[in-house]
């Protein structure tokens, strides 16, 4: 529930500014973006893997297709993850989770705020997989994961144009982490909480 608190806060603090997204309307947003992995894993030595937060920078491109429907794209600068072994970091990695997804914007298009959720396709990137610890100078690869993925998010206007933004991400990421101790099935479905500033052109 944690992760929903900037929707809230967001919604509570501008709720008194009115926000239009027409019919027509493009509109970037950008702003911070933590990936928050709830990994579980086939066991090694009785362990599972532990994969790390990070933060990063983040956008999204949306269309509005009516005054209520919207399509948007999420792209990022790369994430990278130390990921551990019973509490030893063994392997490092990078990705970037671009995601597409369908839109519902809650309210009349001259709403207060414009609340929303969304769901989608993502499709996960590993690259840059390095071997720590125990691991080092040994080939680790991680394969590239397809799944689905679902939003919830609030805009409110604070000058022309412009839109302060928060949103909440779940992403299904499956994958298979192959390394010199055997191939290690991993789900790693993270939570990605964004809070930035959006322009609608």
């Amino acid at each position: 529930m944690k992760a929903f608190i900037p929707v809230a806060l967001v919604s509570a603090l501008c709720s008194s500014v009115v926000l239009a997204h027409n019919e027509g309307d493009f509109f970037v947003r950008g702003g911070a973006a933590i990936v928050m992995p709830n990994e579980s894993s086939d066991e090694y030595n009785g362990n599972e893997l532990k994969i790390d937060d990070d933060t990063q920078l983040a956008a999204t491109f949306t269309y509005m297709a009516t005054d209520n429907i919207g399509v948007e794209l999420l792209l990022a600068t790369p994430f990278t993850h130390d990921v551990k072994l019973d509490g030893d970091k063994v392997a490092e990695v990078s990705q970037l989770p671009p995601s597409l997804m369908a839109q519902y914007y809650f309210g009349q298009a001259n709403s207060d705020i414009r609340p929303y959720v969304g769901a989608g396709v993502n499709y996960t990137f590993f690259f840059d997989e390095e071997g720590k610890g125990v691991l080092s100078g040994t080939d680790v690869s991680v394969d590239d994961s397809m799944g689905w993925t679902v939003q919830a998010g609030v805009d409110a206007k604070f000058a022309e144009n412009w839109f302060a933004n928060a949103s909440v991400w779940y992403m299904d990421i499956d994958t298979d982490v192959r390394t010199a101790v055997g191939t290690i099935h991993t789900e790693i479905d993270p939570v990605s909480v964004m809070l930035g500033v959006g322009y609608t052109f």
